[in-house]
């Protein structure tokens, strides 16, 4: 039986990154069989490219950007996503195909049209069965992301980017959940944490047919 498969979307500091351990915490103790991954880094040339692109202190080009993290989601789809679904597993990234989109096409500025192409070559027509997409304001996420420097979390080349390319990503999201509501959804991520991982169960448990 084939598997399904579920992508966590938001900008920086939104909050999807636990909310996916726990919802993989959740759906194991119900006996599910998945595994989690995230993009980039999700196969071992993958941890190489995004120590490259996210670790280094040289100024990277929009397009070596976009085509970096293409080279990724080919190794991800090809070597860890397909074999996953095709064994019956559920495969839950924290990012996949519609990062791109967002970050690269409306946050760099590149036409949408050639953005979907380089989607479209990298992951081979592999489309998530859902995503969830955690939307906070600009606002709070700079503020979240701010905390997290304090405590002297480690830092990246994306932790530094405007208020307005944030606001540019997170308008390309909504954009895809007008586009796309059965396989796209909203979740609030302001408030509480055990509020908005029950907010994910419900919509998860849709897909999967079974509550845990």
């Amino acid at each position: 039986m084939q598997g399904k498969f579920i992508t966590f979307e938001g900008i920086d500091g939104s909050g999807k990154s636990t909310q996916l351990r726990m919802l993989a915490d959740a759906l194991r103790a119900a006996g599910v069989d998945c595994i989690t991954t995230c993009e980039p880094g999700g196969t071992p040339l993958g941890r190489s490219l995004r120590a490259a692109f996210l670790e280094t202190r040289e100024t990277v080009s929009p397009m070596a950007e976009l085509l970096l993290f293409a080279a990724d989601r080919a190794q991800h789809v090809e070597f860890l996503i397909k074999p996953s679904l095709a064994a019956g597993k559920v495969v839950i990234s924290d990012r996949y195909a519609d990062a791109t989109f967002a970050y690269q096409g409306a946050g760099r500025g590149f036409v949408e049209e050639s953005v979907n192409k380089v989607i479209e070559l990298a992951t081979g027509g592999l489309k998530s069965d859902l995503t969830l997409f955690f939307d906070i304001t600009v606002e709070e996420a700079l503020g979240r992301m701010l905390a997290r420097d304090e405590s002297q979390a480690k830092k990246n080349r994306m932790d530094e980017e405007t208020a307005e390319f944030y606001a540019r990503v997170r308008e390309a999201y909504l954009r895809i959940a007008v586009r796309e509501p059965d396989r796209f959804r909203v979740i609030n991520a302001s408030g509480d944490i055990e509020e908005i991982q029950q907010n994910v169960r419900e919509v998860v448990t849709e897909i999967l047919g079974n509550s845990f």
